[in-house]
């Protein structure tokens, strides 16, 4: 260091030795500290490449930014932000601030699998020196932007998951921080990038600093005793401030290795692409700007300035490929993500705009930025000619020296902010009235005093406004906190214009044009569908019913209407809220130019997947043939579901794979002249592979009934097909020959499927039953067997009124001790069961019960009274004649003419012999008889 530059702090060290001396009692660590930082802030302000020290999200420094660069007009700006961002930047006149420039990675190669996807966000506010730095760059001809911190790709390869936990207040949220609401989730799970993270990392100091500074939380100490006193400060004062507190935080900073080595590495980096580019273009240091974090600004590594050693070497990335676009931000969303005050960030852009009223100062904008102020084009003067720049003079002494300045009360603000908060008050439910704005108005006053304040400031209303008006319980959605909040600014919420979203997201708003909505509008739109009218609208039902199944909830909620295989829609109605989810619209367009590319992706990847099952394929199908309409992609995923079935050892899967085949059968058998090959093999491998695990599931305790039922299901449902296809039938009885259940319900449903077989008869069925009963010790577990026959339906549903059988002898013969504990599993069993068992049941019972009360009394259960029927008395001549056959022969000579039979009436007596075969059997006529008479 030149001895020019260690003669402009020599007052102050000569002050800091004193100061150690007296607090210390002689020369120790506190000297070595005191001294430090003079010789940090010596260091920078003496390199020959200006830097500017900022803090995110900072008005003075956003302020004193639109100053420097009027004045010294630089010819290169060099920002502290993630290299392979810069092409976004342009993308920003586009949009409403606050967004974040976002870099995505969704498939990942060289980071562990279990981290995808890769998500790191660098969120950008009017109120911010970095967003000025980047206007004055990007609309100043000849200025070139040269983006010089770690890569996203980077970000991550020097990322530490297993961190242990380190001191309270290093990283933790302040207190009253924002909860994770719909607009603090804006950033979903991103990794935050931000310039001039400016927080003590020693958690006593912060401690130490917020009580002395009678303040709640570190946002309203930087308001307050440093946002406020640069607020005014020139240049080499801004500088020499923000670099002293730099180096305070950092020598003060608890020694965490990987901490320390990540911001060392970071600033070897940024020195190392900027002497890179030095050398490259030949740009004289001169006129050049580094923005950058004041506390990298005050480093101390040995490749810092442009003749630092050349000795660090960077890092090649890895094969991952990234994504970047710009996605919607909003103050709590960065306040939520890095750990600030709720309403901090709004009450900054309020500060903001009273700093750029009150100082004069021109800030930079976009060209055609939407949301702001339009300005008057400026000419843009050349850059002055370089000149040895002036030694920097010492001003950090008489600041530090001079005693706070009193700024004076603004009544008239402060009663403003007081009619204001009563009316909004009152507006959310609250019983305020003059009285509380005047409270309030004494109150603000009055704790500003006692935090030594001459001027309330916003976080004092704030408290006062809370004592004042807050009840014991809020009354409508939002209190008074943030009330005062959005009083004083609200959430501003950012917006990606429509020429910066990726080619997927416009090809959406294109394709949804004909709705006639503002799609890029907050909030939900009704969207009516009148598709039998207008045809041409069955293309945007397409967009939405995938935009529901790929987007989270709430982006496309149907409310009439619905697609399901088969059926074509007439009129819908929509809850559309796109611009609410404009985040997850912007990642989908990450992975493919269409919505249809981005869901035939995702369901390959589901159907390829290590965890897929022939559930999850045949689902992949269903999807596929609803979204897509088309047989190619179904085709390929069927004969997945096939691969992946044939590899299957358990029967976890088999009530959805048994749902999902009837589904997709019905729709093939009614929709296409001949059923798709593969569903054909499906059904053929399908029946030999459950045939085959049939026993080991009826004996195993891990299959449930449900499951087993499902088997049986896909066996005796799918059984036609799979014979006609070439199976065998011995195949199915050889395996429920071999089924030995222990478990009383699989028990029952083991007869059902014999029954349904015809190894066992409803007769010797019901006579099971009733051992069952009749075993005293076999009674507790009776419910066991009727929950088997309940989930038999599934298989067997001409078993329904058995069951109702069974089930109403349960009620009448079982203890209450027994049967009460069994309600709760018959409902859950029902419940479970779907759709499908409950109306079979009920139906069945209607059908068999009297449908009024009084006829209950004498009402006799059907299986109860079955009586013989009486057989009638025969003829007197022995036969039994058929007087209406030989009356009207017409219909007999049809038939026989059909089946191909001759013959001729008998006439040799007078009436005819009758039907010998009805003689012989005359229990079908009988029956028939009682049927028709009703007795």
């Amino acid at each position: 260091m030149s001895g020019t530059h260690r003669g402009t702090f020599e007052a102050l060290r000569a002050q800091m030795r004193e100061a150690a001396a007296t607090f210390a009692d002689g020369p120790d660590a506190l000297e070595d500290i005191l001294l430090g930082l003079v010789d940090d802030v010596d260091r920078a302000a003496g390199e020959p490449l200006e830097i500017f020290p900022v803090c995110h999200h900072s008005p003075a420094s956003a302020i004193a930014m639109a100053r420097r660069l009027r004045q010294k007009q630089p010819k290169v700006v060099y920002l502290e932000l993630c290299e392979d961002m810069a092409p976004l930047l342009t993308e920003l006149r586009n949009c409403r601030l606050p967004v974040a420039v976002q870099g995505f990675a969704s498939d990942v190669d060289g980071f562990p699998a279990e981290w995808s996807p890769l998500s790191v966000v660098a969120p950008v506010t009017e109120a911010s020196a970095e967003y000025q730095a980047i206007a004055y760059a990007l609309d100043t001809p000849g200025v070139e932007l040269v983006l010089v911190d770690r890569s996203s790709d980077h970000v991550f390869q020097w990322d530490k998951r297993a961190t242990p936990p380190e001191e309270p207040g290093a990283d933790a949220g302040e207190p009253g921080a924002p909860a994770a609401g719909e607009e603090a989730a804006l950033h979903g799970d991103a990794l935050g990038v931000e310039i001039g993270d400016l927080r003590p990392r020693f958690a006593q100091l912060e401690e130490h600093l917020l009580r002395h500074g009678k303040v709640r939380h570190w946002s309203e100490w930087w308001h307050q005793y440093v946002e406020l006193p640069l607020g005014d400060g020139d240049h080499d004062t801004y500088r020499q401030v923000m670099f002293l507190i730099g180096s305070l935080f950092r020598r003060l900073a608890p020694g965490d290795p990987h901490r320390v080595r990540v911001d060392e590495d970071r600033e070897r980096h940024m020195w190392t692409r900027m002497r890179e580019h030095l050398a490259a273009t030949g740009t004289d240091p001169a006129d050049c700007l580094y923005v950058c974090g004041a506390f990298h600004a005050a480093s101390r590594v040995a490749e810092f300035g442009v003749h630092g050693a050349d000795t660090y070497r960077i890092s090649p990335r890895t094969a991952t490929t990234w994504q970047y676009g710009l996605i919607p931000s909003s103050h709590a969303a960065i306040e939520a993500q890095f750990g600030l005050a709720a309403g901090s960030v709004s009450i900054a852009a309020t500060v903001w705009a009273k700093n750029v009223k009150r100082t004069g100062v021109e800030p930079y904008r976009l060209a055609g930025q939407a949301g702001t102020k339009k300005t008057k084009p400026r000419k843009h003067t050349a850059a002055p000619a370089p000149t040895t720049p002036a030694p920097a003079s010492d001003k950090l002494t008489g600041f530090l020296r001079q005693p706070p300045v009193l700024d004076r009360l603004d009544e008239t603000e402060l009663l403003g902010w007081s009619v204001e908060i009563v009316r909004a008050a009152r507006r959310n439910g609250y019983l305020a009235s003059t009285a509380d704005a005047i409270a309030v108005f004494e109150t603000s006053i009055l704790l500003a005093g006692m935090r030594d304040r001459a001027k309330p400031t916003p976080y004092d209303f704030q408290d006062a406004a809370v004592t004042c008006i807050e009840k014991d319980t809020v009354p409508g959605r939002r209190d008074v906190r943030r009330l005062v909040e959005i009083m004083m600014g609200g959430d501003r919420i950012g917006k990606v214009g429509y020429d910066a979203l990726p080619p997927l997201a416009r090809d959406v708003h294109d394709r949804l044009a004909p709705l006639n909505l503002k799609l890029q509008q907050r909030g939900v739109q009704r969207a009516l569908l009148d598709i039998a009218s207008r045809p041409e609208l069955q293309q945007c039902s397409d967009v939405l019913w995938i935009l529901r199944h790929l987007m989270p909830h709430g982006t496309a909620r149907p409310i009439m209407g619905e697609r399901t295989l088969g059926e074509r829609p007439i009129q819908e109605s929509w809850d559309v809220a796109l611009g609410t989810h404009q985040r997850a619209l912007i990642e989908l367009g990450y992975e493919g130019v269409s919505i249809e590319q981005v869901l035939e992706q995702r369901l390959r990847r589901a159907a390829y997947g290590p965890r897929a099952t022939a559930a999850t394929v045949l689902e992949a199908v269903e999807d596929a043939t609803l979204y897509l309409r088309g047989r190619r992609l179904a085709d390929e995923l069927g004969t997945r579901a096939l691969e992946v079935l044939s590899a299957e050892r358990g029967v976890d899967g088999a009530p959805e794979v048994l749902r999902r085949v009837r589904r997709l059968l019905a729709y093939y058998r009614t929709s296409e002249p001949v059923l798709p090959p593969w569903i054909e093999s499906f059904v053929k491998a399908g029946y030999a592979h459950y045939c085959t695990l049939l026993p080991t599931a009826f004996t195993d305790d891990e299959a449930t009934v449900r499951q087993v039922a499902a088997m049986l299901g896909f066996l005796f449902s799918m059984e036609g097909l799979a014979l006609s296809l070439g199976c065998d039938r011995t195949q199915l009885e050889l395996a429920v020959a071999q089924s030995h259940p222990s478990d009383p319900s699989k028990t029952a449903l083991l007869w059902a499927a014999q029954q349904q077989l015809g190894h066992l008869s409803r007769a010797g069925l019901r006579a099971r039953c009733d051992e069952l009963l009749a075993n005293p010790l076999v009674v507790p577990a009776y419910p066991r067997y009727l929950s088997g026959f309940v989930h038999a339906l599934e298989p067997v549903p001409g078993l329904t009124g058995f069951v109702v059988e069974a089930v109403s002898h349960a009620f009448g013969r079982l203890p209450d001790t027994v049967l009460l504990p069994w309600l709760p599993t018959l409902i859950t069993t029902l419940r479970s069961g779907g759709a499908e068992l409950a109306p079979l049941l009920i139906r069945e019972a209607g059908r068999i019960f009297p449908g009024r009360l009084t006829a209950l009394d004498t009402w006799v259960p059907p299986w109860q009274a079955q009586p013989e029927p009486p057989h009638p008395a025969p003829r007197a001549d022995g036969h039994r004649r058929a007087a209406l056959l030989a009356a009207h022969p017409a219909a007999c000579d049809a038939v026989a003419d059909l089946l191909g039979c001759d013959g001729t009436w008998a006439t040799t007596d007078s009436h005819p012999a009758g039907a010998a075969l009805a003689g012989r059997h005359p229990d079908t006529a009988v029956a028939l008889e009682a049927l028709l008479s009703g007795t």
